[in-house]
């Protein structure tokens, strides 16, 4: 890295550095991560939280991104085309890769990489294949489909392999989010010597609303029959369709309007991020893994901090309970008053998770 590129760095690491390791910013744009008196503050003006985040995004987080991010493809299972990005600290203390969700696409972790990035960390990211800037399987690119978890899995590896490890000194550690929690329990059971530590944020073991395992099992093997008789081209699963930007207001996902706004308008800049829900072939295969890890998960002895949110009507937190009670070193932080998007959440939220985070990732055993 040339002197200018390193001085713009530092510059922009005085800025950006705002964890709960360092002292908050404290001008116009505030901190990243801002103590909790400052979120407090924040917070009783929303629509004052919401420019903050819309600014420090416009001023720091893009330019970070178009500046410093490198991103390529590579190939994964079968050849789909497998798109990433990563940025490499000058003096990183350790190497992250995120493993995303269902729908998401890297360019929706802009703010958090950025963030681990002034924490010290490089930083790695993926997007699955069937969604965000990779290939698709199937004719309609909206419809969520993977015929298998291992498909996820293997393309992972390809990209620890190809990308992480050639760039990391030590083992890297590996931050998973809902769909990701599953593909990345899946990985470890299949890899286990890859990564030193684990974060889990709202991991997808279980989904809502929840039915009886043989009742959803019933409705998916049923629907992958007539699929199978009348059509080559899977199917949604009953209930989905195309992709459907649904308002703020009635969101799942997060309760900061910014961060849901900011993600919508990559969505809508970029057409073929647009993602449906999911097919009966994808819903046949997540079942299958998630019964795969409740099966296998005391097979996993490293290190692991589950976030859970209080308020999530995606993914069950009873599930999640039962697969860190079976795991050997789990601990679990239950974050109030969060939504799913436990790292899309507004300020004081979500610099409650990242405290954790951090504190969970400097741990040494």
């Amino acid at each position: 890295m040339n002197e200018a590129r390193t001085s713009e760095l530092n510059m922009v690491n005085k800025v950006a550095q705002s964890s709960i390791l360092s002292e908050p910013f404290t001008g116009p744009d505030q901190s990243l991560v801002s103590k909790s008196n400052n979120a407090q503050i924040l917070e009783s003006n929303n629509s004052h939280a919401d420019q903050i985040i819309y600014t420090r995004n416009k001023k720091y987080v893009e330019p970070f991104w178009q500046n410093n991010v490198v991103n390529g493809y590579l190939n994964g299972k079968d050849s789909v085309q497998i798109a990433y990005a990563f940025v490499l600290h000058p003096d990183s203390k350790g190497s992250i890769v995120i493993c995303s969700g269902r729908i998401e696409t890297l360019l929706k972790y802009k703010e958090l990489v950025f963030n681990f990035y002034n924490e010290g960390y490089s930083v790695f990211i993926h997007d699955h294949r069937g969604q965000g800037l990779s290939g698709r399987s199937t004719v309609n690119p909206q419809k969520g489909y993977v015929d298998s978890f291992d498909d996820y899995v293997a393309d992972l590896h390809a990209f620890v392999e190809t990308v992480v490890n050639p760039n990391s000194v030590e083992k890297p550690m590996l931050l998973c989010h809902s769909m990701g929690g599953a593909i990345g329990m899946q990985y470890l059971l299949t890899h286990p010597n890859q990564f030193s530590r684990c974060v889990l944020s709202a991991p997808m073991f279980g989904i809502k609303p929840a039915m009886p395992n043989w009742l959803a099992k019933c409705l998916v093997k049923t629907h992958l029959f007539l699929n199978g008789i009348f059509s080559q081209e899977p199917w949604y699963f009953l209930g989905q369709s195309d992709y459907n930007a649904k308002p703020f207001e009635s969101n799942d996902l997060t309760s900061s309007q910014a961060r849901y706004n900011l993600f919508r308008r990559e969505y809508d800049s970029v057409e073929e991020l647009k993602l449906g829900g999911v097919t009966n072939h994808w819903l046949n295969a997540a079942l299958d893994c998630m019964s795969r890890i409740r099966t296998h998960a005391k097979q996993l002895k490293l290190p692991i901090l589950m976030l859970q949110a209080e308020n999530d009507s995606i993914v069950d937190n009873q599930a999640q309970n039962q697969v860190c009670s079976l795991l050997p070193n789990c601990q679990s932080k239950l974050i109030d008053d969060a939504k799913h998007e436990l790292l899309m959440e507004r300020d004081g939220i979500r610099d409650n998770c990242l405290r954790h985070v951090f504190a969970f990732l400097e741990l040494k055993n």
